[in-house]
């Protein structure tokens, strides 16, 4: 199994990143797996959404080569990981340009003429976490884990049918260190496939649902 980790933070030397690669440690350590990480903020990608993007999302053109390869290696992967700073109660901009322009219609998903939805990526499950500086307290005191789950995992993931198998927030990362986050990012990574295969299942083109709000 395969697990493509992408990351958004501009530092190699974040905790982000080492969260990336303790995520990725604990995969390749739980069996015969392998992991890729994709440094979006290294590779350069364009998070704009452009006027090409515009056009194939209306399917009157095909997708920007860029887009094209990052959506063929999420097909050649098993599993996808988001590992991102928490940045105004959400992703960061260059990583939410990146599921603005990937996630386009025709590939994550089908908007069809009657208005009815077709996911397409039941396929493949997700596992997302989030590094933040406020403490766990914050979050819950004014609501901000539930709101990023409803945009991120439903929002994002839910309406592509793409399963979220696992969603975490590494907190308090500017009180107490990121030590236990990396045993933490290990442990999850760890069992990224124990359920995985499971809720994955034989990897299909498409999954079709009936019309969804």
């Amino acid at each position: 199994m395969h697990a493509l980790i992408v990351v958004s933070h501009p530092s190699p030397q974040s905790l982000t990143h080492a969260v990336a690669r303790s995520f990725a440690e604990g995969v390749e350590a739980s069996g015969d797996h392998s992991t890729e990480i994709a440094d979006l903020a290294a590779e350069g990608f364009q998070p704009a959404f452009s006027q090409a993007d515009a056009t194939a999302y209306l399917l009157q053109a095909p997708l920007p080569a860029d887009v094209l390869r990052e959506q063929q290696r999420i097909d050649r992967a098993d599993a996808l990981v988001l590992v991102y700073p928490v940045y105004w109660w959400s992703f960061p901009g260059q990583l939410k340009g990146w599921i603005d322009r990937v996630f386009s219609n025709g590939w994550a998903y089908d908007e069809r003429p009657d208005g009815s939805l077709g996911k397409r990526l039941g396929h493949l499950p997700i596992h997302l976490i989030g590094i933040g500086g406020a403490d766990g307290g914050t979050y819950a005191r004014h609501g901000y884990d539930k709101a990023m789950r409803t945009q991120i995992d439903h929002g994002i993931f839910d309406f592509c049918g793409a399963p979220v198998l696992s969603s975490e927030f590494l907190v308090d990362v500017n009180g107490q260190g990121g030590a236990a986050h990396l045993v933490t990012a290990r442990g999850l990574g760890s069992h990224a496939f124990s359920k995985g295969a499971a809720a994955g299942g034989k990897r299909a083109e498409a999954v079709e649902l009936a019309p969804s709000n």
